[in-house]
């Protein structure tokens, strides 16, 4: 999962530059295309939830964090941060087992 969450964040943004007005549509996107790729790994019994946020890269710290209950047993997430001169990015991808 954090490989394609890489390649996806790396393709689609490398040599972007922030802008306010397009970071909604940006993280749409770049969620669906993850999600979509991570259905096509097979995994039948899995909901895929992913959460992304962009931000302009200004050198100040940011967190992210998240609360789910889950069986630790079957379910797990993996997350991949990108940066560049002008962003930051965090994708989130939630796997969720399906009884």
């Amino acid at each position: 999962m954090k490989e394609i969450i890489a390649q996806v964040l790396k393709e689609r943004l490398t040599g972007v530059v922030y802008h306010a007005d397009n970071t909604s549509l940006w993280c749409r996107e770049i969620s669906d295309e993850i999600k979509q790729k991570l259905k096509g790994l097979g995994l039948e019994r899995y909901k895929f939830v992913v959460q992304v946020v962009i931000g302009e890269q200004k050198g100040e710290g940011v967190r992210m964090g998240c609360r789910c209950f889950w069986d630790p047993k079957t379910d797990n997430y993996a997350e991949e941060v990108f940066m560049n001169e002008s962003i930051f990015a965090v994708a989130a991808a939630f796997g969720v087992y399906l009884y």
